[in-house]
């Protein structure tokens, strides 16, 4: 089966592949990562005229209405360029939980500024001990007099040191491991109780930790129903998994093209290495990983609308996949280009350590493959136990 964009698919993409190419070359990379922010406000503001910070909301908020297709779209051209912007953290992430579960003043309060490029948001989720598991939340929030009391811990916050407003998870009820009982909190970076601890990942991005010692919130700071938001939360996560799936395609295909250049350029022996037949079977290997994971890509793309379960496994697989494929690549680009590509002025190391980041980043391929057993196996034991009643 062949799969094409449509027309204003293809539009978004050449808008994305022509915004990162004129002003997001490499060198600008080196420069970015020096500067205190981490990444070009300035860039990040041309997101915004162009639309592509509201390109996966709902015209009701003043986005475009895009689907997974379009975010998988936007993402594999920012991949293709290794930006540092925080897309997925402000509009993948808390920005969808806002869209998602936000009233109308809370939706003008930070989801309308946030699309218009004036200020970035953060979800603090992930905790010390909980790993993956996303009903593994710790912290806690008590119902006080006008509002909630949060105590606890959040560990690599995507652009948490950057954010004016965190989207926070925190218990109501229940014992810390059940999906029951979570809720959802916005609060204002500077809130007074709130500790953060920034600095750089791997990859070049950045994180923060947090630490909510007896911060208060009012009660209209509550997204959703208190300790019924765990579906909202899967659904997110799901749909940053799909963004995820996309940059890794688009980074894959740069160290493929890189790769590949090399190959052509470097000689031994007066040829160029690239007609030693031992290459470019290692070449071929990497463009058969390389479509196994736009193909799976798109597939959890499609999928993303889909029933829970159908989703749910769509997702898991597609990110197992490409974990091992991106891995896969990475390794392998470094290996055919010997020394250069260990080389920080080269941009190959950077893609690969993005891409080893990625693996990592809402779930590893290890946990997503016992995460698509475990769907399955329920799947199939769905229809007896039906059966049986």
């Amino acid at each position: 089966m062949r799969f094409t964009l449509s027309q204003e698919q293809a539009m978004l993409r050449d808008t994305v592949a022509r915004l990162v190419r004129e002003r997001f070359g490499f060198e600008a990379r080196l420069k970015t990562l020096e500067s205190a922010a981490g990444f070009d406000r300035d860039v990040w503001r041309e997101f915004a005229e162009l639309g592509l910070l509201g390109a996966p909301f709902g015209e009701e908020v003043g986005g475009f209405g895009g689907g997974g297709i379009e975010l998988m779209t936007v993402m594999q051209e920012l991949g293709r360029g290794l930006l540092l912007e925080p897309y997925l953290a402000s509009v993948v992430l808390a920005g969808s939980l806002i869209e998602r579960l936000g009233t109308p003043a809370q939706r003008a309060a930070c989801l309308e500024p946030m699309i218009a490029g004036e200020t970035l948001l953060a979800f603090a989720h992930g905790e010390p001990d909980s790993r993956y598991a996303l009903e593994q939340v710790a912290t806690r929030a008590v119902a006080t007099e006008g509002g909630w009391r949060l105590d606890g811990r959040k560990s690599v916050v995507l652009c948490g040191g950057d954010a004016d407003h965190l989207v926070v998870s925190a218990r109501t009820a229940g014992a810390s491991d059940e999906e029951a009982g979570i809720g959802l909190f916005l609060l204002p970076s500077d809130a007074k109780g709130l500790n953060l601890r920034a600095y750089p990942t791997i990859d070049g991005l950045r994180a923060a930790e947090l630490e909510l010692d007896g911060v208060i919130v009012p009660a209209e700071a509550v997204l959703g129903a208190p300790g019924e938001t765990f579906p909202a939360i899967e659904a997110t996560v799901a749909r940053g998994i799909v963004a995820l799936c996309g940059e890794a395609v688009g980074a894959m295909e740069t160290c493929c093209d890189m790769t590949l250049d090399y190959l052509k350029q470097r000689k031994q022996f007066g040829v160029a290495i690239g007609s030693f037949q031992v290459l470019q079977h290692r070449m071929v290997d990497l463009r058969g990983e390389l479509e196994q994971a736009r193909s799976m890509a798109i597939l959890a793309a499609g999928r993303l609308e889909a029933e829970r379960d159908e989703r749910e496994r769509a997702v898991s697989a597609a990110k197992n996949l490409i974990g091992r494929a991106g891995r896969t690549i990475a390794e392998e680009s470094i290996q055919l280009h010997g020394g250069i590509g260990m080389t920080w002025e080269y941009a190959l190391p950077h893609f690969a350590k993005r891409l080893v980041m990625i693996d990592h980043l809402l779930g590893d391929e290890d946990h997503h493959l016992e995460r698509f057993v475990t769907l399955g196996r329920a799947a199939a034991a769905a229809p007896a136990l039906s059966a049986v009643s």
